[in-house]
């Protein structure tokens, strides 16, 4: 069962609302959730904000005015429109953060800490969608999380990313193994599966090894705190953007070197 949405958060949620519909889809979605419309008005956002506030009282609950909101915000409604949807979606979770909710990317609702603060509440609504514009995230990276960041679930979007090099690396090399072995086994300087250079002078050779250290080290450092921390004491949702960039640089480097697989013959 919902709680009572805040009635004084409650407008700011219906313009938002009423901005993604037509006057006939607005009837339909009404039908649809069983809700009359008992507002008496026509504007659209007036008849949302009037008919749910007074569905809630009557209903001593949230529930009613949950299912409109999921309804409206279902992703499907948004295909050819998928700015509009991520704009109406941090719209309301800067609202809905003060009573403790948040949308997702799936259009519904996940319970969260109550914001109390208006820099705190535009934070949370900031996703990472937004975070990611302009950065150029390699298609390795997200091929192993689309089903977290679909979740909003950024914690283990970083963590699946993260072991998504290491994959790349037995696929290129032919290696089963995983961690510090497979990369200790793949850049080896003597003779490496993957070559980041033609290894033939000293800075070549400095370059890779360079390479080698940079990530073993990222992986280390996004893969060991989040399997074995808690997700309360971790902080990477607000670090989830630069991860991915770092992860897009490794992929961007493997993509221009050279690999031999363990087995002999080139990949």
């Amino acid at each position: 069962m919902f709680p009572q949405f805040n009635p004084n958060h409650f407008e700011q949620i219906a313009r938002a609302l009423g901005g993604v519909v037509t006057g006939t889809q607005l009837d339909a979605l009404f039908a649809n959730c069983g809700i009359p419309d008992t507002s008496g008005e026509s504007t659209k956002w007036r008849r949302i904000h009037y008919t749910l506030t007074a569905r809630q009282v009557q209903d001593r609950c949230g529930n009613h005015v949950a299912a409109f909101i999921m309804a409206v915000m279902t992703p499907a409604r948004f295909v050819d429109r998928p700015s509009l949807f991520e704009e109406t979606r941090q719209i309301c979770n800067r609202v809905l953060a003060f009573d403790g909710f948040q949308l997702g990317e799936d259009g519904k609702f996940r319970l969260v800490a109550a914001a109390s603060t208006i820099c705190e509440a535009r934070r949370r609504a900031d996703t990472i969608a937004s975070r990611l514009k302009g950065r150029d995230i390699h298609p390795e990276v997200l091929k192993y999380c689309r089903e977290e960041l679909m979740q909003d679930n950024y914690f283990h979007a970083v963590f699946e990313a993260a072991k998504g090099v290491a994959q790349r690396v037995r696929e290129m090399t032919g290696l089963a193994l995983d961690g510090t072995a497979l990369f200790d086994m793949a850049f080896v300087e003597a003779n490496p599966l993957i070559r980041m250079n033609p290894l033939r002078t000293e800075t070549d050779r400095s370059e890779h090894k360079g390479f080698a250290l940079l990530i073993k080290g990222a992986f280390a450092a996004i893969r060991n705190p989040t399997a074995h921390e808690p997700k309360i004491l971790w902080q990477g949702d607000d670090d989830a953007a630069d991860y991915f960039t770092l992860l897009s640089l490794l992929h961007r480097r493997l993509d221009k070197a050279k690999a031999v697989r363990a087995t002999g013959g080139a990949s």
